[in-house]
């Protein structure tokens, strides 16, 4: 793996981390077009560069909402289902599910399916006074951090989970964006501290090297993802990303296993 692989797994994950159609199964994807050899390193690489998209959200939202403790305290409820989970299974996601594309593609076809189903059925949901972030109940946070306990699963969709979950509780389309990008800051950097903790002394300098360029890539490419996305929720239901899940898992079931 050599700086070009990661640059572009680097753009790939800044796209696709905040947007529901899975970040980590885009890598894992992403890394089978390009021949990488699947190794203990790359496997910390697709974690730990999600922390570099997870970087933009305290760049545009740090004045906003993460100086607000009403927000912080609701985060923090939200993070505690995850936090469990994915300590106690660390070594199975990582050793079992992340490289196992069959598990990607279906995860993608599913999941797809779900938000196609799952928008049919929200035209008539009444929603929440939950306006703001800060107007979530804690209940709903908890709540909400159990949905996102799905997304250990490559290719179910961190940001899919949170939002969908959000959406089924009633809380408005825009807020549940914004509190799904915030949640992904303890999320993946507890996740990215975990894999550094139990693997950085193995990684060589030219491979710090590398990480720190995907790095990079994926902060500066979650910037415009981040804005994209808060845009095409104004006119758009989450439908045509269903849609995008579906054929991207069938392209890969037909030509390329």
């Amino acid at each position: 793996m050599g700086i070009f692989e990661s640059i572009i797994l680097g753009v790939v994950e800044g796209f696709t981390e905040f947007l529901p159609i899975s970040s980590t199964g885009h890598l894992i994807l992403s890394s089978y077009l390009l021949k990488l050899e699947q190794s203990s390193f790359l496997t910390s690489f697709q974690i730990a560069i999600q922390l570099g998209a997870i970087l933009s959200v305290v760049v545009l939202y740090f004045k906003k909402f993460l100086l607000n403790t009403e927000v912080i305290k609701r985060i923090a409820v939200a993070f505690l289902p995850t936090a469990v989970v994915g300590f106690l299974l660390y070594g199975f996601i990582k050793n079992v599910l992340i490289g196992s594309t069959v598990t990607v593609l279906w995860s993608l076809l599913l999941g797809g399916v779900a938000l196609i189903i799952f928008e049919f059925w929200y035209r008539s949901k009444e929603l929440t006074h939950e306006k703001n972030v800060a107007d979530i109940s804690y209940a709903h946070c908890f709540f909400i951090g159990l949905f996102q306990t799905v997304a250990v699963v490559p290719g179910v969709s961190r940001a899919g989970a949170t939002i969908l979950g959000g959406l089924w509780l009633g809380v408005p389309r825009k807020t549940i964006v914004e509190f799904s990008f915030l949640l992904a800051l303890p999320t993946m950097a507890g996740a990215t501290g975990l894999d550094l903790l139990k693997n950085a002394s193995s990684f060589s300098y030219d491979q710090f090297s590398i990480l720190a360029v995907g790095f990079v890539a994926s902060f500066v490419t979650a910037m415009l993802a981040i804005k994209f996305l808060l845009s095409f929720i104004q006119k758009h239901t989450f439908a045509p990303f269903g849609v995008y899940r579906i054929i991207m898992a069938i392209v890969f079931f037909l030509f390329l296993l």
